[in-house]
């Protein structure tokens, strides 16, 4: 199947949706006790647009989408970095606003990209198989029980890997964030429902993976 101009939106929402995460993660936002990072308010998206592009245009495009997400997000890191380095202006006064909002640690860059990584190819695994198994019923299941796994690996692994060494790291840290992007998904179902079933309807598509190949690394 070749990419179509609805395709490429939700291609280009899912990277935004990853870079403006990757930014607004550093501000921690209180709910009562808990403190989240803010991306928590964006980051689910990604895993709900994965789920809708792995239910209207397979595991095959899904895994496209994912690495394209990672390269851009790479690119953003590194002219991050680099811009960083280059020496400021002698009258501009916010270098340290500058290195506090955009200079990530090798730590929390190795954190974040292994917990994106991991976290979105078992969520569009787990749905192309729901899908087979299920006979296509069920979409509300579907999207949850990945997203749950999805973004439990994908909380575990990134908290565990930045944080761990800390003195702030407790295991709660890991239950709150990932309460948050299940609630989120959860909440969004309706919002999943509508979408797919317009692009099925548009797109004239419904694929199943039937004989995908499910190596994230066959591009």
């Amino acid at each position: 199947m070749k990419s179509t101009n609805r395709l490429l939106v939700i291609a280009a929402l899912s990277v935004t949706c990853l870079i403006t995460a990757n930014i607004i993660a550093v501000k921690l936002i209180s709910f009562g006790p808990v403190a989240l990072p803010a991306a928590v308010i964006i980051f689910p998206l990604n895993y709900i647009l994965g789920d809708i592009i792995t239910e209207v245009y397979g595991f095959r495009w899904a895994r496209r989408i994912i690495w394209l997400g990672f390269g851009c997000n790479l690119i953003f890191v590194c002219f991050s970095w680099i811009g960083g380095l280059l020496p400021h202006a002698s009258f501009w006064e916010n270098q340290e606003a500058y290195t506090s909002i955009l200079g990530h640690t090798p730590r929390l860059l190795l954190a974040s990209f292994t917990g994106y990584l991991v976290g979105e190819f078992t969520n569009s695994l787990i749905m192309a198989r729901l899908k087979i198994a299920t006979c296509g019923r069920w979409l509300w299941l579907r999207t949850i029980s990945s997203s749950i796994v999805g973004e439990g690996l994908d909380t575990a692994l990134f908290i565990i890997i930045a944080f761990i060494a800390t003195p702030g790291f407790t295991p709660m840290l890991i239950l709150y964030h990932w309460s948050a992007k299940v609630i989120i998904e959860i909440l969004a179902t309706p919002l999943i429902y509508r979408t797919v079933t317009y692009l099925k309807h548009k797109e004239q598509l419904d694929t199943y993976d039937h004989k995908t190949d499910f190596n994230p690394f066959t591009l």
